[in-house]
Parts: C-alpha cells; structure tokens; sequence
C-alpha cells in the first residue's frame, strides 16, 4: 500500500508526507485553500521529543533560521502602562516561530516529492478491499491506497468517515481572532497583552520586528457565524472589544486590511479511535488539545512521524500500522490535552477582582520559589514520549 492522499496542507499534513516520502510511499495532498497560506500565530516546540523530530526531518536548522525570538510578555493596563510581566519560557518553548514560516518551510521540503492539488477537497469516500474511491469538489475522482485526515479541528475527512462534528469536538467557550498588523509600538521580540474581565488583546513582534500580529481572545457560547463568514467575524469582534481600552481600538481598524484575518472557537477533539478502515486521522483532526494548550503543532509533528514510521514498519498493513500508531501516541495525547483544559478561565478570568489578583501575581511572579514550575509542567508533558527509532527499528511482520 504505496499511494496516500492527505487531507491538509498546514503542519501535520506535509509533515506526512515528507516521512513517507522517505519510506518510498507515493503522497498527494490536497487542500481547500487556493494556495499556500502564510500568517497565522505563533507556535513552539518544547523539550527533547519535539526538537529530535525536527532534527530526524532535516528541518531543525530551517526552524531555528526563523525562531521568533521572542522575549518576556507585558501585561498592560488600559493606558498601556506595563503591570506584570510573563517571562518567554512559559508561552515559547525551546523555538517559537510563526505557524506560516513552519508551513512555508514543510511546504519547500515536500514540494519536490509530494503532488499539491490546491483549491479543491474531497466530497465523498467509497472504501472496499482494495482501496478507496475518492470523488473531489473539483478534480476527477481517483484511488488511493490510504486516506489520512491532517485537516484540522473542523477536518472534512473526519466528518465523511466518523460522523458529524458535534460528537467529537469539545468546545471551551473562547473564540479567538489572530491577524497581521503593523509594529505601530515599536516591539522588538516582545509582546504586549490587555487582559479584562472574560477578554484578553495583545499585539506581539514577529518576522524580526517588521510587523506584529494582534491577538484577541474572549469567552462567548457558540457564535452563530459560518466559518468563512470574515464579516460577520469582525463584526462580532468589533462588538466586543471597541471602546475598551488600550490599542484595541486601533488594532480593530487595522484589522479591516489584514491578509490573513482568522476567527475560531477554542476546542479540542476527543476521540476513542483514530481510523476507521483505510481511513486515519492526524494532528487536530485526531486529537486537537486546544490551541491554548502550546502543545497542537508539537503534538502534530510527533503523530506524524509516528504514523509514517508505523506505516513503513508495516510494510503498508494499515491495520497494523494504525493500531500500533494510537498505542505509541495514546498516553501522550491524552498528557498533551490536560494541559489544555482549564487554561481558557486561567487566561480570561469573568471577575474583574480575579483579573487584578492575576496581574499581582504575575508581578511577583519573578521573585517566587515556584516561579519555574508551570514551564517544567509544560516540557515535562511536551516530553511524555519515548520516540521509536523507525530508521533502525526491525520490520514488523504482518503475516
């Protein structure tokens, strides 16, 4: 079993492919988007696990090249004055780097070994014993080997193999909204946040201080707005944020230019089986830990070599090589998602006298014995696997 489509051009899906690539499986990945898609957040990896991935991809060096830099986070009030500040290990690991410049950097390590159809998706999968029928938006239907789902906490492939949404995703009642913005104030690998009762704005450097991006998060029940609706989106988020203080005003204004202008709810996917049949699922699509958790790119990188080493050690056995796949990721899945829960009220407290005990707390935090704990918490999960050596591990029979 040689030919895998992959659902997905972001992280977890190229990351795939460059593995099995390297196994001698032939990939095909196709994603929604037009093209490839720069901007978005910051991401980071963290602890041995994460950063020996890299290196076995090739990639450490590329990652390294376009790290953020960033440095110690200000909490600000709403005249900007600083009032606590968040040292740089608890929110960017070992690397932190834009989510496009490690998207941008997979894309160049796979485009000469991996077929991208950009600006279509699948519309429907027909399995029987010799493989899986795919019939596509736009494209000719075509066959496939394996069908693996790298496309995201609202994966199309999940929900035409598992079932609707709903079941599987668990939302936290945050929604978050992420765009670029000029470096107006000047930030040189630092960030400023603004954190009231159930909302929190910040604006961070990034691509070396010559721009930033602005981030908002606020608690809110589901938003009855389509996900491609960016309209209605900054309308919400206009709603909510205009005339409360800070940059907010004129970051919403700048918003309205932003390239790369994204709004979501903040969730996480949980699921008792990763695949079903030829079909398997990858990265958020699988096993989402939220994205306050700093731990879904890490967690995506590592699934991905994993499944592609099984799939090999398998010599194609996809049975095998999945059961196999959710026994080595299952406790450190299940580690990478605890961190994520409760972060969203630790982050956006709904009582303004919790908001001022934080920023007290966060001021004093420099001078506390415990000052170091939560970043041990964090790479302590980010290590919680032992990585299988595919290169030198003997192959599996599958008789």
């Amino acid at each position: 079993m040689k030919n895998v489509l992959i659902s997905g051009a972001s992280i977890a899906g190229p990351a795939l492919a460059h593995w099995l690539a390297r196994y001698g499986f032939t990939t095909t990945i196709v994603e929604n988007s037009p093209g490839f898609r720069d901007g978005g957040y910051a991401v980071d990896f963290r602890g041995d696990a994460h950063l020996t991935v890299l290196r076995r991809m090739g990639i450490l060096d590329d990652v390294e090249a376009a790290r953020t830099g960033m440095g110690a986070m200000a909490y600000v009030n709403k005249d900007g004055k600083p009032q606590a500040s968040m040292p740089a290990d608890l929110f960017a690991g070992d690397i932190e780097i834009l989510r496009g410049d490690l998207a941008q950097i997979l894309h160049d390590a796979t485009r000469g070994t991996t077929e991208y159809i950009f600006g279509d998706s699948i519309a429907s999968l027909d399995e029987d014993a010799g493989g899986v029928t795919v019939t596509f938006e736009r494209s000719a239907p075509r066959r496939f080997d394996l069908v693996i789902g790298a496309d995201g906490l609202h994966s199309n492939v999940r929900r035409l193999a598992f079932g609707p949404e709903e079941r599987f995703v668990r939302n936290s009642g945050v929604h978050c909204a992420i765009f670029t913005v000029p470096n107006h104030l000047g930030l040189r690998y630092t960030g400023h946040a603004y954190r009231t009762a159930g909302q929190l704005a910040s604006v961070y450097s990034a691509r070396h201080n010559t721009e930033a991006r602005a981030a908002f998060y606020f608690g809110s029940p589901d938003q009855d707005v389509h996900r491609h609706d960016v309209a209605r989106q900054q309308r919400i988020l206009t709603e909510r944020f205009a005339g409360t203080g800070w940059e907010c005003d004129r970051l919403l204004a700048e918003m309205r230019d932003a390239p790369d202008f994204y709004f979501d709810s903040v969730g996480q996917v949980r699921m008792d089986a990763w695949s079903r049949g030829r079909v398997a699922l990858l990265g958020d699509a699988a096993y989402c830990p939220s994205s306050l958790s700093g731990m879904g790119t890490g967690l995506a990188i590592v699934g991905a070599y994993v499944l592609a080493g099984e799939l090999a050690a398998a010599r194609g056995d996809h049975r095998a090589a999945y059961a196999r796949y959710q026994d080595v990721m299952g406790e450190y899945v299940a580690g990478c998602q605890k961190m994520g829960d409760g972060v969203a009220k630790l982050m956006m407290p709904e009582s303004r006298f919790v908001v001022a005990l934080l920023n007290r707390y966060y001021k004093l935090l420099p001078y506390l014995p415990g000052k170091k704990m939560v970043a041990k918490i964090a790479r302590r999960t980010a290590e919680g696997i032992v990585l299988p050596d595919y290169a030198q591990a003997p192959t599996r029979s599958t008789s």
